[in-house]
């Protein structure tokens, strides 16, 4: 019989995920890699694995948002801005920041810049349409 090392049979591009790596980064590398677990490094050092069947038992305990329960409640955007396009902008921000459900906008401004915005882009296509001419 031979006798194999372990180096021989082991690979050394191994996929890992980082102490503080988000639980839809370890799925996808899990599905990319078509591997069941990974190992855990923090430091180049390693704390522990991730297995498809720990992500699985994870999840199911999470309740599902679209169930209607939310684990964190909605962000709330309070305070003053100088023009409405501003405050527009801040909670469009929000919305996408991961984690985030929903936004509540209590925002004030002290212009309402939409009516401007309108005419500004009136003029400015009236202004094409003119040097069409």
């Amino acid at each position: 019989m031979r006798h194999n090392k372990a180096g021989s049979v082991m690979t050394t591009d191994v996929v890992h995920a980082g102490y503080g790596t988000p639980f839809k980064e370890v799925a996808r590398l899990l599905s990319d890699h078509r591997i069941s677990g990974l190992p855990v490094l923090d430091d180049d050092k390693a704390v522990g694995v991730v297995s498809e069947t720990g992500l699985t038992a994870r999840r199911a305990a999470v309740p599902d948002l679209h169930r209607g329960r939310r684990r964190t409640p909605p962000a709330q955007l309070t305070g003053h801005t100088e023009c409405r396009a501003e405050t527009e902008i801040a909670v469009a921000m929000t919305r996408r920041i991961d984690g985030v459900v929903d936004v509540v906008d209590k925002l004030t401004y002290r212009l309402d810049d939409a009516r401007v915005r309108e005419e500004q882009a009136l003029r400015g296509a009236a202004d094409d349409r003119l040097r069409g001419l």
